[in-house]
């Protein structure tokens, strides 16, 4: 890449933006003091002036007072740390900003709406380059933030491809100086991407250098050619309006864990196999579905407990699902601890805290209910009480989903055991299965009861992407005779 500078990757950047109908402005063009000014000071890392005028837009039908609230909260971010207000932030952006508005002498509350997720054209689209932030004694210019409706949801950080010294990870360092010099630039953000203008990578505020991964697919339905340039399928694949809106909604995660929180951002395969895995139990579990969802088979250490949770938090809010009820089984009590742990860690996105059945009188208790409800169990609890009984019918509604991991397992006893239990409980209800085990072909149990493969991700593919991969892989790693920058480091 000799003779090609960081600038120029900035301007094929806005151009790769432009061919996806977002507006391009140059940072210094709309600095404070400048006749075509968007901000009062360079301390203004939120375009007030547009996200006024989108709060103004989208929320039409509220008083002023409360859309003038809702701006205020956004702007005062008063937590005490900047993950606590960046998960504020997300939030009010997926929920709305909760405000109370005075009226005929009673108090209502109202949920303000920051960007139409619905619709992308009625929200304001925006990539700046080299958009200056001052913050105390500190200067910064990252060289691209991605705004929408005023609000900087992504900074893009580039290197020179000619510098020997300058790379991704030199791009990534230069996130944690922004963090500590100009925090209020990332108190809305939700993607990171560092880029030397071929190798490109995303992740989150609280990504360290093994979770900024490759998207390697512009739509999902093919990989990227190796030769293609990895920022330009970047854009394209996490950018396009209505995909980068279904990402920030559905697919970022805070998980409190160990006094500590830390946000998550689906990589690709795990962003574009619930996509599809949705859309196939939605279809299923019509009149005429068959109830099939299908089986995801993505391999171990390649976050298949976290593609369940996106999974079951975009059925939750899939209008024709209704709320559903979504029933998630394991074959081992210890399977079941660390899934539900997963899912405990993650409710915001479920918006509901799963529950795990603590015997067959609670499971059907909890199953017994109109409506909603993450509930977690061991197959044996659908067991009855007495062999060769027949399960209770607890519900007949059409919007209970089952979810089932290591769907492969010969435990689960299909045809005597585990289907026709569930049936008696959940005659209705329509079964999805995650495995990290390829299925045999020869396996025509688990496919009559989950339906056909609908999502692969391989180990192959995961050693392609430098995804984590267990110590008990290793060997099968060694057998697939892979260059060795392939391969990724295991810890022992």
């Amino acid at each position: 890449m000799t003779g090609i500078h960081e600038s120029h990757i900035e301007e094929v950047s806005l151009d790769w933006f432009k061919d996806l109908d977002w507006s391009t402005l140059h940072g210094p063009d709309i600095a404070p003091d400048e006749p075509t000014s968007e901000r009062d000071s360079y301390a203004d890392a939120i375009l007030r002036r547009r996200l006024e005028a989108a709060i103004d837009s989208l929320n039409s039908e509220l008083p002023a007072q409360a859309k003038e609230e809702a701006l205020r909260k956004v702007l005062l971010a008063d937590s005490p740390s900047l993950i606590q207000r960046n998960r504020a932030f997300h939030k009010m952006l997926t929920d709305g900003v909760t405000v109370e508005v005075a009226e005929d002498g009673a108090v209502r509350g109202e949920q303000v709406k920051l960007i139409d997720f619905e619709n992308p054209e009625a929200n304001d689209w925006l990539v700046v380059n080299q958009f200056t932030v001052v913050e105390g004694q500190h200067n910064r210019r990252p060289d691209i933030v991605v705004f929408v409706n005023g609000l900087p949801l992504g900074v893009i950080e580039l290197k020179n491809p000619a510098d020997e010294n300058a790379t991704i990870e030199t791009a990534r360092k230069q996130f944690e100086t922004y963090k500590a010099e100009i925090p209020s630039l990332f108190n809305t953000n939700e993607l990171l991407i560092a880029s030397d203008g071929d190798q490109a990578r995303m992740g989150s505020i609280t990504s360290g250098r093994e979770w900024f991964l490759p998207w390697k697919t512009v739509d999902g339905s093919s990989i990227a050619d190796p030769d293609d340039l990895e920022l330009e399928t970047l854009i394209k694949g996490v950018f396009e309006k209505q995909r980068f809106l279904d990402l920030i909604r559905h697919f970022i995660v805070f998980e409190d864990s160990d006094d500590e929180i830390v946000k998550k951002v689906a990589a690709y395969h795990q962003f574009h196999a619930t996509r599809t895995a949705v859309d196939q139990v939605v279809a299923a579990s019509q009149p005429d579905g068959g109830k099939r969802g299908g089986v995801v088979w993505h391999t171990q250490g390649s976050g298949k407990s976290l593609t369940m949770v996106f999974c079951a938090g975009k059925l939750v809010l899939h209008p024709e699902m209704r709320n559903p009820t979504i029933v998630v089984i394991t074959d081992r009590n210890d399977l079941d601890d660390q899934l539900f742990g997963t899912f405990a860690r993650c409710h915001e996105i479920v918006r509901q805290k799963p529950v795990q059945a603590e015997d067959r009188a609670h499971l059907r208790q909890l199953l017994s209910v109109a409506s909603g409800g993450v509930v977690f169990s061991t197959i044996q609890k659908f067991f009855p009480e007495q062999k060769g009984d027949t399960h209770p019918c607890l519900t007949e509604r059409d919007n209970v989903v089952v979810i089932a991991d290591e769907a492969h397992r010969s435990q689960y006893d299909f045809i005597d055991g585990f289907a026709r239990h569930i049936r008696d409980a959940l005659p209705n209800a329509t079964f999805i299965g995650f495995t990290g085990t390829p299925i045999e072909l020869s396996d025509r149990n688990t496919y009559a009861v989950f339906g056909d493969t609908i999502s692969v991700y391989d180990i192959q593919q995961a050693v392609a992407d430098k995804a984590t991969v267990p110590i008990y892989y290793e060997s099968r790693i060694a057998n697939l005779d892979l260059p060795e920058s392939l391969l990724p480091k295991i810890d022992e």
